[in-house]
């Protein structure tokens, strides 16, 4: 089967960037500004590698997507809250007492066996914040972001997923008004696992679809 890739729900990107915002359209705070002038200091200074800082970031990046996880560790064990996830997020997430009045509109995406779906922003950096944490650094970058949309399998390869040729692969583009989540599907031998244990084993990358949830 080919690769398919869906933009059913693409917007055209409305950014606009009047005050140093970052690369998804984030304003930066005056205290963001002071951690990228220290950051950029100690790599001057040679007191931390650029590799061991993008180490760093992927690693407080992948902690801060417990919003995330959470939600859909619910949802395997609970097909009833998981038809209302897929139907309305938003909603349904407010419903949980959490404060969505200032994110974007938020579609979840559900892995199947034979879907496999992934997420980008080719123009910028779009990205489900509130759920997921900041983006981490190669979702930003220029290569991803055109890669994945010209040829997903073989970026998927290099993250290590190799996705069966029988699968089809679907890329959704993030836009300023809209953001896309993956739910991925629940691994074999998982289901009977307590909702606090799935949520650990749940990614950020797989949330963004190129990786898997890690079962320990």
């Amino acid at each position: 089967m080919a690769d398919h890739h869906d933009h059913t729900h693409a917007h055209t990107h409305t950014h606009t960037h009047a005050t140093d915002p970052d690369l998804d359209g984030h304003t930066l705070l005056e205290g963001e500004v002071w951690e990228a002038a220290l950051r950029e200091l100690l790599l001057e200074k040679g007191v931390i590698t650029t590799p061991e800082l993008n180490d760093q970031m992927n690693r407080t990046a992948s902690q801060s997507a417990a919003v995330g996880a959470s939600i859909i560790a619910r949802a395997w064990k609970d097909q009833k809250f998981k038809k209302a996830l897929l139907a309305n997020p938003k909603v349904t997430i407010a419903d949980l007492g959490h404060d969505v009045s200032t994110m974007p509109d938020l579609v979840i995406v559900e892995n199947r066996v034979d879907v496999h779906n992934v997420v980008v922003c080719t123009l910028c950096s779009c990205y489900p914040r509130y759920m997921l944490g900041p983006p981490p650094e190669w979702y930003r970058s220029a290569a991803y972001r055109a890669r994945v949309v010209r040829d997903p399998r073989e970026v998927l390869i290099e993250f290590g997923l190799n996705i069966s040729a029988e699968t089809t692969i679907r890329v959704y583009d993030s836009t300023a008004d809209l953001r896309y989540m993956v739910m991925p599907l629940c691994p074999p031998g998982a289901e009977d696992m307590p909702v606090t244990h799935l949520q650990t084993i749940i990614t950020r990358d797989s949330m963004i679809g190129v990786g898997l949830p890690k079962l320990p």
